[in-house]
């Protein structure tokens, strides 16, 4: 038997899903993260795959992680000490930034100091012009002097950043190849390979905090593999996943660990994406609600939207990533009472330590899993009784703000519900109305351990008709990191301006980022039926700010990727635009700014055996009161989620338990399960 397995990392609890690519037998884990060192929390759930479900690591043929170790280590500062060398003159350019505030209406708010101290930016004579061509030859005499000063500064990593290099690299390897020979324990990164595009201030901040992040990486990387290497074969692969919803090897992660900034939230939408494939639904929204944030995202037509651009903990990293909207809005939210009077949840969590109150860990902070608890929606036990909830406890943090509101301890426990709710449901009118799409011509699908708890409010507030709850909602971003590809993005910063004859440069250009893409399929080596690249170009009106993604085409290995004309190359232009902002020009000059080029490896096809087909609707396992609105508990039936089989049908109110999640069903909806084990829930509005 062949075994793939995913591991998600999260904040509160490490996520396990096994899959035999043959029969399609799947299994699922929870454990308890491990934030001092997530490798002991990776090891666990594999021992308990094998100790639970007789999953044999020995013939494990892949493994796949989505990790939060280079996020952390960014929003705690904890990476490496960095230094900078650049263009002389340009020293100052990471504090100078843009204009805009971090928060625009925060006069006192400053932007984060730069990862690199003023001390340790260091310059050289050199000079790039706009054409790429060369002003001012590289003077490199002072680099053995720079050398010794990160030497005594006991720097872990150093920055290459040039001005125009993204067009004309060679200066920044000409550095980077005698720093690495002056300091050969030295982590450096070029930005003409971490981020080769103009804008140089975002080029600049995304190769620092790889910089930073590298040997926080690497340690975290080489450890993990030494305790792999001990209980999985020698050929299995071990895959890190990407910010942009691909795999990459960890050599690959221990060079770029910036593109692991969103790795966990992004497997959840590649894992929603499969879902979708199951039941025939391309137009999806998602909100993947943890113990410590909500993340929403917006798939149409079976693809993930993308962005170009995310802050992170207040610095901007400009690489391609999966669009995920991240709020503080999960189960460990707390609930608190502002200045001015007014009940808040979140964004503070009580994350996995201590937790909620009812965890009985001694947190005793009114959290969102207490309000849940109190409501009966969770059961006194969870993950199939491998946690065990304190409703005393839940009261007991409930009750100040009952009585600060003048209410009963359930009704503040909705109150607490719906706050967050509206927290979630603003994050996805940010990715959705904002954007130009009508939530109601989408799917919701929740997942996450607490994302099917409060799926219905949400849908409700973006009339929002049909709910898919995934057959393993808390297991989503493990199941997706199995289905991942592999992925590598190639790109190339040109103006050309889309006039007569602009698609000759364009087919110049792709060829030569194409060579690189075919450069890297040799590299990994897979079946040659499974490459295939994908083209974008970014665009814009001339003297426009930002650019606007326009797909050219998509081509297996081997054959070339078809150009439009000029013609309909601005048709779908104009139509991007018209999507984006409600209207095109069709006068306006048009010019585009970056070429891209992805190349794509299939991930594993699963076998997925599927539910049997039965007509009996199976028996409750047990009754409790349920409060579902402030009207009071109605009398709910409880039942097994591993008790449904396909085609089932269910009336509510009901609850469904699982390892990893609660479905409830609330009075007036419908659910039905399909093949996969997948419900869908129809609402009565």
């Amino acid at each position: 038997m062949v075994w793939v397995v995913g591991i998600d990392t999260g904040g509160t609890f490490t996520d396990v899903f096994a899959a035999n690519t043959a029969t399609g037998e799947t299994h699922c884990v929870k454990c308890a993260s491990t934030p001092q060192d997530p490798s002991e929390a990776i090891l666990t759930g594999l021992n308990q795959l094998n100790a639970l479900h007789g999953v044999d690591l020995s013939g494990l043929a892949a493994l796949a992680h989505g990790t939060t170790v280079g996020t952390n280590a960014l929003i705690q500062r904890t990476g490496g000490r960095v230094a900078v060398v650049t263009t002389r003159g340009f020293r100052d350019l990471l504090e100078i930034g843009r204009q805009t505030r971090p928060q625009i209406y925060d006069l006192q708010l400053d932007a984060p100091e730069p990862l690199a101290d003023r001390s340790l930016r260091l310059e050289v004579e050199e000079r790039v012009l706009s054409d790429g061509t060369v002003l001012r030859q590289l003077d490199s005499s002072n680099l053995p002097a720079i050398a010794e000063t990160l030497r005594r500064a006991e720097v872990d990593s150093c920055a290459v950043c040039f001005l125009f290099s993204y067009l004309n690299p060679a200066h920044e390897r000409a550095v980077g190849a005698q720093l690495a020979a002056l300091l050969p324990d030295l982590n450096i990164s070029l930005s003409s390979d971490v981020q080769p595009e103009y804008r140089e201030f975002e080029r600049f901040n995304t190769t620092v905090i790889n910089s930073h992040l590298q040997p926080v990486m690497t340690r975290y990387i080489d450890r993990l593999a030494r305790e792999l290497g001990r209980i999985l074969p020698p050929n299995a692969g071990v895959g890190v996943n990407q910010s942009s919803g691909g795999l990459m090897t960890t050599e690959r992660a221990r060079a770029y660990p910036i593109r692991t900034a969103l790795s966990g939230p992004a497997a959840g939408v590649v894992g929603a994406v499969h879902v979708a494939g199951q039941v025939g639904r391309g137009d999806i929204m998602t909100v993947d609600v943890g113990g410590t944030s909500a993340d929403v995202s917006l798939i149409q037509n079976y693809r993930p939207s993308v962005t170009l651009e995310r802050e992170v903990a207040g610095f901007p990293i400009r690489l391609p990533m999966i669009d995920i909207h991240t709020i503080g809005a999960g189960g460990g939210s707390i609930a608190w009472f502002d200045r001015d009077g007014l009940l808040k949840v979140g964004p503070r969590s009580a994350g996995a330590d201590p937790g909620p109150a009812c965890y009985g860990l001694g947190g005793e902070e009114p959290t969102v899993t207490d309000a849940n608890l109190v409501l009966g929606r969770l059961a006194p036990q969870l993950a199939d009784g491998g946690v065990a909830l304190d409703r005393d406890l839940a009261v007991a943090a409930l009750q100040p703000i009952a009585d600060r509101l003048g209410w009963s301890v359930e009704r503040a426990a909705l109150s607490v519900i719906d706050i967050v709710v509206s927290n979630m449901v603003r994050a996805l009118r940010t990715i959705s109305v904002e954007q130009g799409h009508d939530p109601s011509d989408y799917l919701l699908m929740p997942f996450g351990g607490a994302g099917p708890l409060h799926a219905r409010a949400i849908a409700l507030e973006l009339r929002i008709g049909e709910i898919l709850m995934p057959a393993v909602p808390g297991i989503v971003c493990a199941q997706g990191l199995i289905v991942a590809e592999q992925r590598e993005d190639f790109v190339t910063s040109r103006r050309i301006a889309v006039e007569e004859g602009c698609m000759v440069e364009v087919a110049a250009e792709v060829a030569g980022i194409d060579a690189h893409a075919g450069a890297w399929f040799d590299r990994i080596g897979a079946e040659e039926g499974a490459f295939r690249r994908e083209l974008v170009v970014d665009a814009r009106y001339v003297g426009q700010n930002f650019e606007l993604r326009v797909p050219l085409g998509v081509a297996p290995r081997g054959r070339a990727i078809d150009l439009p004309s000029r013609e309909a190359f601005l048709e779908r232009f104009f139509a991007v635009h018209e999507q984006a902002y409600g209207y095109a020009n069709r006068r306006a000059p048009v010019e585009m700014v970056n070429i891209r080029l992805t190349g794509l490896v299939s991930g594993f096809e699963l076998e997925e055996a599927g539910l049997a087909a039965a007509d009996v609707v199976p028996e409750p396992r047990s009754h409790r009161q349920v409060w579902f609105s402030a009207a009071g508990p109605t009398r709910t039936a409880i039942y097994r989620r591993g008790d449904l089989a396909a085609s089932s049908a269910l009336a509510g109110p009901a609850i469904i338990e699982q390892l990893d999640a609660t479905t409830p069903i609330h009075p007036g909806d419908s659910a039905e399960v399909d093949r996969f084990g997948n419900i869908m829930v129809r609402l009565a509005q």
